[in-house]
């Protein structure tokens, strides 16, 4: 299946699911970026940017992918300084302590980056980090059908 939205696409495999929500502005003139979430469990309707509400449910073998968009002036911030998608991953990308909540048994990755002009936070989460080796081929294919839109 083909998920697209916001100058985003991605391929994603059978049983896989996902949402691409658009740039808003907020009720105080604020801006929300685009964020992409794709998984292979069912997501909830809730969920915050970085997972909120679809990280509790998680079980092992489940996989988070969350591309979080910033605006355009944070790539000239160092942070931001990596150009392109990180990619392919290995399984030493993964680490307890990288996730936004530690949640017992979970692992991830965190990477800011730019492409096409654009600034983005790529965040993964694993529901087993002892089993990410079994997940790495999936997310990487994830992660190599990824087109960023100037």
């Amino acid at each position: 299946m083909k998920l697209t939205g916001a100058g985003i696409t991605v391929n994603l495999p059978s049983g896989w699911e996902g949402s691409i929500a658009p740039s808003e502005t907020l009720p105080d003139g604020a801006i929300r970026h685009s964020v992409t979430h794709v998984a292979n469990f069912a997501l909830p309707a809730q969920r915050g940017d970085y997972g909120g509400g679809a990280v509790e449910v998680m079980h092992p073998g489940d996989v988070l992918i969350i591309l979080l968009e910033f605006d355009q002036a944070s790539i000239s911030q160092p942070l931001f300084a990596r150009k392109g998608l990180p990619a392919p991953l290995r399984a030493s990308d993964f680490s307890r302590e990288t996730l936004q909540r530690s949640i017992v048994g979970q692992g991830g990755c965190q990477y800011f980056f730019q492409q096409t002009g654009r600034a983005f936070c790529l965040y993964i989460v694993v529901g087993s980090h002892l089993d990410r080796v079994d997940v790495l081929p999936v997310v990487n294919q994830i992660l190599g059908s990824i087109e960023i839109a100037p």
